[in-house]
Order: structure tokens, then C-alpha cells, then sequence
């Protein structure tokens, strides 16, 4: 099974969170594109697990070894496909919990479409695990990116409903994790130097490209550009965006649209969030049920899970808008 985005620059996520590995073919990208592998460890490093007190204790190193693609350091023209082991799976924590769907996962609708023997340990394919061949993908899409002037920033702006520093937020995932519990929260992205045009209507819309990306990060429900939701809530004369002249190029005095007009990039910088789900496996007991006898039963999530994924998700965040604005480039 695997999972394919993109019409210029197609990337495809194969594998499963307990599988020998999981990994990534990427075809499209630009032949002669220098890749500095040292700074994609570095990006793959603010992903990976078992790096902070507030992740899962689950340790991998999350070091990609490249089948084909690379030659000498730089994109060759043939399909890139990179691979990384999964080392420290521990399937036996599932193994109890196999005819109990966790609630708030995929465990149940798996099943009805795949059927019973379908491998879900630690969520299968549709586990946050998989974010990690789609953060090496991305971490050369930032690399090219930034050689054209195009610089992509993501944050946590609100974790557990509470919004502040760094530290204020994880607070509130202590204590979530101290109550066996686990909060969501939100990540806000900034793309800066996209030149105007790029992009299309309707279905070819710059939000509809990222958004389908973004949407394929697991525990990801809501998406939104600019005011967002809010502007529902605004006059058109409050939403809208004045034109004006600064140095010589055309600019909006607000940013409501958040970048974007018509589906095409306007220039200015393009902002969107990414609401996060509060992580489904939590320890404190749930109601459910036994799909071998049908009849109702509790489940405590064993295993080693992140009380909170906001923070490690910045990096994936990244990686899907980067991918999303090099795949729409090739249009222009």
C-alpha cells in the first residue's frame, strides 16, 4: 500500500509503522539539485521520536538511505526513492488490543475496508510515523525552495487551547500527561518570496494543493488561509485587501486572503493553520468494543505514545507546504 500526491512533482509514502521500513519515491524533481544531507539529517531530527521528554519514547534514528535519484550529492533526473529502518517497534503492544478498536484512530474503519488480518501495530499506514518519509521529500523541497528566495516557517501558536511562549504551552502537555490524557493544538505556517501567479482556479487553487497535503497529515482536521474562519465573520470592506505600490511592486496593505486570490499567489506571504487533534492513544480507560464477541468493552492504550504531537508536527508542516509550492511552480 502506498499513498501518492502531486501532478508536476508526484511523491509516493510506502510502508507501516511497525514494517521493516517505510519510505518515499519522489518523481519530477529537477535534475542537478544539489542535496545537503547533512542539513536534511537536521530537519528529520525535529521530527524524529524519542528526542524530548513530551514525545513518545519510541527511539529511532531516522536516517535515510537513498536507493536511487542521487548522484554525486545532486538530484540525477531518475525517480529519487529513499528508504529508513524501523528499529524500535515493539508490535507486542498491540497484539491484546487487536479486535478492540482505539477510539479516535483508524483501528475500526481499517478494518471494514481491509479486513481483519490488515497489520494496524502502531497504526499501520496511517500512523504519524509515516510523516517521516514525507519530511525527507520535503526537507529537499526546502533546499530547492531556498535557492530560488522562497524561506517556509512554521510554529505552534496554540497547544491544549492555551496560547503563549514555548514554555507555557508545554505545560499544558505535562499535565494532560500527568492525568494520562493528551491535548491538540495548532500550527501556523509562513511562506515568504512565492512570486505572484503561481497557482490556478478551482481545482488547480494554491489552497487546494497545500490543503491536500497538509490534510495528509495524520491527526490534521482542519485547514485555513488568511483570516480563515474569522473572515466569515467580517464585512467585505474589513476582509478585503487594499492594492497599493511599495518600492515598485504592486502589494495588499492587510493580508486577509492570506497570500492567495483566486487560487494564485499574489505575492505576498502565504499563511495558513493546521488544527491538530489531541493524540487518540491516551492511557485513561475508554469505552469501545469487542469486534470478535460484538459486544461492548474498555481499552487502555498501551504502548509509547506523544501526549501532544504539535511540536514534532512544525517540521511535517513544513515539509507538506514545501512540497505543495515547488509541485505548483512547475506550472509556471
Amino acid at each position: 500500500m502506498n499513498s501518492t500526491y502531486g501532478q508536476n512533482i508526484k511523491i509516493s509514502i510506502f510502508g507501516a509503522s511497525h514494517a521493516p521500513e517505510i519510505g518515499v519515491t519522489v518523481d519530477g524533481l529537477p535534475a542537478g539539485e544539489a542535496v545537503d544531507l547533512q542539513e536534511l539529517q537536521a530537519f528529520l531530527e525535529r521530527r524524529a521520536p524519542g528526542r524530548d521528554a513530551f514525545s513518545t519514547a519510541r527511539r529511532e534514528p531516522d536516517v535515510p538511505e537513498f536507493r536511487s535519484g542521487l548522484t554525486d550529492g545532486k538530484t540525477d533526473g531518475s525517480v529519487l526513492e529513499a528508504v529508513i529502518r524501523n528499529r524500535d517497534a515493539r508490535s507486542c503492544d498491540y497484539k491484546a488490543i487487536a479486535d478492540t478498536p482505539r477510539p479516535g484512530h483508524a483501528d475500526y474503519t481499517a478494518r471494514m475496508k481491509y479486513g481483519e488480518d490488515f497489520d494496524m501495530a502502531g497504526g499501520g499506514p496511517f500512523s504519524g510515523r509515516m510523516t517521516a518519509p514525507l519530511c525527507i521529500a520535503g526537507g529537499i523541497a526546502l533546499q530547492i525552495l531556498a535557492r530560488r528566495g522562497i524561506s517556509v516557517h512554521a510554529q505552534p501558536v496554540s497547544v491544549g487551547g492555551v496560547s503563549g511562549n514555548e514554555d507555557v504551552m508545554r505545560a499544558a502537555v505535562k499535565a494532560a500527561k500527568e492525568e494520562g490524557d493528551s491535548v491538540g493544538g495548532i500550527v501556523e505556517c509562513t511562506v515568504e518570496g512565492v512570486p505572484a501567479g503561481v497557482g490556478g482556479p478551482l481545482f488547480d487553487g494554491l489552497e487546494s494543493r497545500i490543503a491536500g497535503l497538509v490534510y495528509g497529515i495524520p491527526a490534521v482536521k482542519g485547514v485555513d488561509f488568511g483570516a480563515g474562519f474569522s473572515a466569515a465573520y467580517m464585512m467585505g470592506s474589513e476582509n478585503n485587501d487594499p492594492f497599493e505600490i511599495h518600492d515598485g511592486r504592486v502589494v495588499t496593505r492587510t493580508n486577509h486572503c492570506g497570500g492567495i486570490l483566486g487560487g494564485i499567489s499574489t505575492g505576498m506571504p502565504i499563511v495558513f493553520r493546521a488544527a491538530f487533534k489531541p493524540t487518540p492513544s491516551i492511557a485513561k480507560e475508554q469505552d469501545t468494543v469487542d469486534l470478535r464477541t460484538m459486544e461492548n468493552a474498555k481499552i487502555s492504550v498501551p504502548g509509547r505514545h506523544d501526549p501532544c504531537i504539535v511540536f514534532r508536527a512544525v517540521p511535517v508542516v513544513e515539509a507538506a507546504a514545501a512540497l505543495a509550492i515547488l509541485d505548483a511552480m512547475q506550472d509556471v
